[in-house]
């Protein structure tokens, strides 16, 4: 397989400009925003894939995808901008976020909504995956990018004399 350029994951709707330490948007953190461009490709390939994986996570637990390549033939022929090399959960994601409004039969798209969030909508299942995927970026960052860390405090704090 080739290896795909990782493009931007900018959506144009970006927080940090007024402050947020994660992109409401993209969900990308505040100095990966400002420093893209700079990052080597294997930097991008590493965000990306923090990106699809939580996405991923988010969007598998409130759905299935019951047939991958009726999802993906759908996405072609509704002409839907998705990343080939993310997975099936986010291709499902960019769908939603394409024409969750339009879509009455979700079996027609290859996917089926788990029976606890049947009753939401379509267009508020997406905006909770949406919400869930930030607030799973959001706490990534706080553990592990905004707070010391932990561990290493401990180990300084064994090493001092007493």
């Amino acid at each position: 397989m080739l290896d795909p350029t990782i493009k931007t994951p900018c959506i144009g709707v970006c927080s940090t400009g007024i402050g947020d330490a994660v992109c409401r948007g993209c969900k990308r953190f505040s100095h990966e925003v400002i420093h893209w461009n700079s990052y080597t490709p294997e930097q991008k390939r590493a965000i990306d894939g923090r990106l699809s994986g939580f996405l991923s996570q988010c969007v598998s637990n409130k759905l299935r995808v019951t047939d991958k390549a009726l999802l993906q033939w759908q996405l072609e022929v509704q002409q839907v901008r998705h990343v080939a090399h993310h997975d099936e959960y986010c291709w499902v994601f960019s769908l939603l976020k394409a024409g969750a409004g339009q879509i009455t039969d979700t079996h027609e798209f290859g996917f089926a909504v788990d029976a606890d969030f049947s009753a939401l909508p379509l267009v508020e299942l997406r905006d909770l995956i949406d919400r869930e995927f930030f607030i799973l970026s959001e706490a990534h960052y706080e553990r592990y990018i905004q707070t010391p860390d932990l561990f290493a405090e401990s180990l300084s704090e064994a090493e001092s004399p007493a």
